[in-house]
């Protein structure tokens, strides 16, 4: 189904996602800095991702507003999005890596948090395929599935995707396609785990010490 999913996608939707203007690859390489915010759902991603933006200066992407962004425009590509998230899977790759690299090419800011991504093995790869570029580090905020689950339904936020059902789906997603991600990253030495437990403002304390180690970011135009 997932396979399905991406042909159609393909098939249909290559002129809604135009290729890279000339120049612009150079703006989303060595001057950019990218982090990947990854955790199950109901970890406190949206939570501490605005505090990041407000202390460092950094720009948010949300790959799950852009997608619902998608959908709402109504255009063929949301549809298919929407379909995917009543069924609690994961969205195809290109879809999601092709919002991100519009949303980058078009923001001044060249440091970006992308909260939710990359979700699986595929995301990643046409991430670093389509966009070019390894992230700096990945942010994993670390939270057992009960406490996920009960997050997500005291959230009551009247989503499509916040009921018991594809909750579990969800989560199932989470662990066996998010993971592997975390632990190929972890791998590389990029992962910076924070335990997501605990309160709003010792969780930010840990997130603080993580971004303050950030190398500084090249200028536009700056020599090596």
């Amino acid at each position: 189904m997932y396979i399905i999913g991406f042909s159609l996608y393909n098939s249909m939707a290559t002129s809604e996602f135009p290729a890279q203007k000339d120049g612009s690859k150079a703006v989303l390489q060595e001057t950019t800095v990218v982090v990947f915010v990854l955790g199950g759902p109901g970890s406190g991603k949206g939570t501490q991702c605005p505090k990041i933006v407000e202390h460092f200066g950094f720009r948010h992407l949300c790959a799950g507003d852009l997608l619902q962004a998608e959908i709402e425009s109504e255009s063929e590509n949301g549809t298919m999005i929407q379909n995917f998230k009543k069924e609690g899977k994961i969205v195809p790759s290109e879809i999601t890596v092709k919002l991100l690299q519009q949303a980058m090419q078009q923001s001044d800011n060249k440091r970006f948090i992308i909260d939710g991504f990359s979700r699986n093995e595929e995301n990643r790869a046409a991430f670093e395929n389509i966009v070019r570029i390894k992230p700096e580090f990945v942010l994993f905020f670390d939270c057992p599935e009960e406490q996920l689950t009960k997050r997500i339904l005291n959230r009551n936020q009247g989503r499509v995707d916040d009921n018991i059902e594809t909750i579990g789906k969800r989560l199932k997603v989470y662990f066996e396609s998010t993971l592997p991600v975390i632990n190929y990253y972890n791998s590389k030495g990029k992962v910076q785990k924070i335990d997501a437990q605990r309160s709003i403002e010792e969780v930010f304390e840990d997130v603080k010490s993580v971004f303050a180690k950030l190398r500084p970011v090249a200028r536009v135009g700056s020599t090596k």
